[in-house]
């Protein structure tokens, strides 16, 4: 796993800075402790840090084609890298490594930008192309790895893994977007493919980005999209139950070449537990896992973990997190570099540095939720809607407007006790999933506004995400919409991002096997009841895998990767917090009527509200605020 950073002038070949590009590489040394490159000629700058995986002898970057015309710098792994080099030699290709970068040079002079059609694993790339100059950018297509880029007043194109890294360059432009701030707030992060700052963006995942000198135009393709519809015909659940074991298999296999230490992260949930089982019986020694164990028994799955451990003979390491142990929370906003409300943030960072002592390489588990469905939230949202489907239109409407009045009513049916469930009766499908979603409540966030923000902002609403994915869906599916969402926007924009950010923190790659790009296209065809039965998220997963996990694994209720912010907020931090809600810089950046903010603290003192997850986000749009002004 790597960092890179580029600079190129996409007017003429003027000089590059090969200080500045230097300066903006070392930026992201945790990215790639063990070496550095730098390669600079008229116009173009790239530079790159090395986290040595695969062939650690020759894999070093920027690296070159055979005549040293085409040259790139990479952060991710190609896993079919073998199987191409051997197409690309049959096509005359010579080689001089054994890594999978090499490929990547080899590839673009066959194919062109359809290269990245042929990879298959998790990558960002930077290619320069001096015979035809041309730039040429990539995202995988699942988002694992980040790209962020900013075209400069002065015709720059400035680039790089991290945005700490563009922050380093003077020129960049600083400015904070406001509906990047409305879609905070809304979410929790900020959605591909806004960045905190006006005119810098993420590249989406599953596309490229082109840009020839002398043309200023930023020619973004989008090569992969995923189709959640299912197959026609009837299926047998059982076929499909050993189909899926047999695929999960391979994504784990592939993802277990290395040449340094190797371990995985077990959770004590379906996802981490099943990734360890099918390592474990791919190989001859015993797979080193590791887990963080809660203070609180809401949270902790320690003894869970350890028993799947104990199964398979896991050379298995857990570490306790102290319940009082908010000492991250000033490090987060360098860590992601832009505002970002997932509080599990933390015990994330906790858990990449427990596995750093031992092992470059971990596998996760992430991305079984999304592909079969295994979130609370579906669950919501599809008794909502049976909710609403036994009601006419006027009655839902009625509804909704009592619920922007009445916070509770007892003798309603379950869905409708809800203030938010009486509201969704008047929402559609992808409004309504965003109100489920959501950090802050569209309503609420409208009360809490200043005057002055909500006019900047013009009535932008953080829904129009959402809108926009839902428009390039396959299919209106309700359950099948959500995962299409979330796959567009709360995996790379939340979990993925998390992992990234904290397991680079500590030098270590992370490879998420249930986001193989095939397995999840696989998944895509599989019938709902094959992913949620029952009122049970996960459900052909959890059948595939009864003989190899206990039951109380698989069929207990899941519990989130969280920490105590309630009890936080009323204890440890209540005076940070307090000195937040008065923050100079908070009040600057007009975005909050401070009085209102202040009403959330005392109801969520008082015990009448849980407000801890709200004021969280406050506290790190804070914590950024200050991070920019030091």
């Amino acid at each position: 796993m790597c960092g890179f950073v580029g600079i190129f002038d996409t007017r003429q070949r003027s000089a590059i800075d090969r200080t500045l590009l230097e300066r903006m590489n070392q930026r992201q040394l945790h990215r790639g402790p063990d070496e550095g490159g730098v390669h600079v000629e008229p116009g173009v700058g790239l530079a790159h840090r090395r986290l040595s995986i695969i062939d650690l002898a020759s894999g070093q970057q920027p690296l070159f084609n055979e005549d040293g015309s085409v040259v790139v710098v990479y952060n991710g792994e190609i896993y079919n890298f073998a199987e191409l080099a051997d197409e690309l030699k049959a096509l005359g290709h010579r080689f001089r490594t054994h890594c999978d970068t090499e490929v990547i040079v080899h590839a673009w002079e066959t194919w062109g930008e359809a290269c990245v059609e042929r990879f298959r694993g998790m990558f960002a790339f930077a290619l320069w192309d001096r015979n035809r100059e041309l730039l040429f950018l990539a995202r995988d297509r699942l988002g694992i790895k980040p790209v962020y880029f900013s075209l400069l007043a002065g015709g720059e194109l400035v680039f790089a893994s991290e945005l700490k890294a563009l922050k380093a360059h003077p020129g960049l432009d600083r400015r904070i977007d406001d509906c990047a701030i409305e879609e905070y707030f809304a979410l929790g992060y900020i959605p591909e493919p806004r960045s905190i700052y006006r005119n810098t963006a993420k590249l989406r995942p599953g596309h490229t980005l082109t840009v020839a000198r002398g043309n200023h135009d930023l020619r973004q393709r989008q090569y992969w999209d995923l189709a959640i519809a299912p197959a026609p015909g009837r299926r047998d659940i059982q076929h499909d139950a050993d189909e899926l074991v047999e695929r999960m298999r391979e994504a784990v296999d592939i993802r277990l070449v290395s040449e340094v230490p190797l371990g995985a992260f077990l959770s004590g949930g379906v996802d981490s537990s099943t990734v360890v089982a099918l390592m474990a019986e791919l190989s001859d020694d015993p797979v080193n896992t590791c887990s963080i164990a809660f203070g609180e028994a809401e949270y902790n799955e320690a003894e869970y973990a350890s028993a799947v451990a104990e199964r398979y003979r896991c050379a298995h390491r857990v570490e306790s997190l102290d319940p009082d142990d908010h000492s991250l929370l000033d490090r987060l906003p360098d860590l992601y570099d832009e505002p970002f409300a997932d509080s599990s943030a933390m015990p994330t960072y906790r858990v990449c540095e427990l596995a750093a002592r031992e092992v470059t390489v971990v596998l996760s588990g992430d991305g079984g939720d999304e592909n079969l469905a295994g979130y609370r939230r579906y669950a919501q949202l599809l008794d909502d809607l049976r909710t609403k489907g036994r009601m006419p239109d006027a009655v839902r409407q009625g509804l909704a407007g009592i619920g922007r009045v009445y916070p509770d009513w007892s003798w309603m049916p379950a869905a409708l006790r809800r203030r938010q469930g009486l509201i969704s009766m008047g929402q559609d499908v992808v409004t309504g999933f965003m109100d489920i979603n959501a950090v802050i409540k569209d309503d609420l966030r409208r009360s809490l506004y200043s005057d002055g923000f909500v006019h900047r902002l013009q009535g932008y609403d953080a829904v129009e995400v959402f809108r926009h994915h839902a428009a390039r869906a396959a299919s209106d599916d309700p359950l099948a919409l959500a995962q299409y969402l979330d796959f567009k926007t709360y995996l790379p924009g939340d979990i993925l991002t998390k992992v990234d950010r904290a397991s680079m923190a500590h030098s270590i790659e992370v490879r998420v096997p249930l986001l193989d790009h095939k397995l999840v296209e696989w998944i895509a065809t599989l019938p709902t009841d094959a992913k949620r039965r029952g009122g049970e998220g996960k459900y052909l997963l959890k059948k595939s895998m009864e003989s190899r996990l206990p039951r109380d694994i698989l069929y207990r209720p899941k519990k989130g990767f969280a920490v105590p912010l309630a009890a936080w907020f009323r204890g440890p931090l209540r005076e940070r917090l307090v000195q937040t809600l008065d923050s100079t810089v908070l009040h600057d950046a007009d975005v909050f009527e401070p009085d209102r903010l202040r009403r959330l603290l005392t109801e969520h003192d008082s015990g009448q509200r849980d407000w801890s997850t709200q004021l969280w986000s406050v506290l790190m749009f804070d914590a950024f605020l200050r991070s920019e002004a030091a």
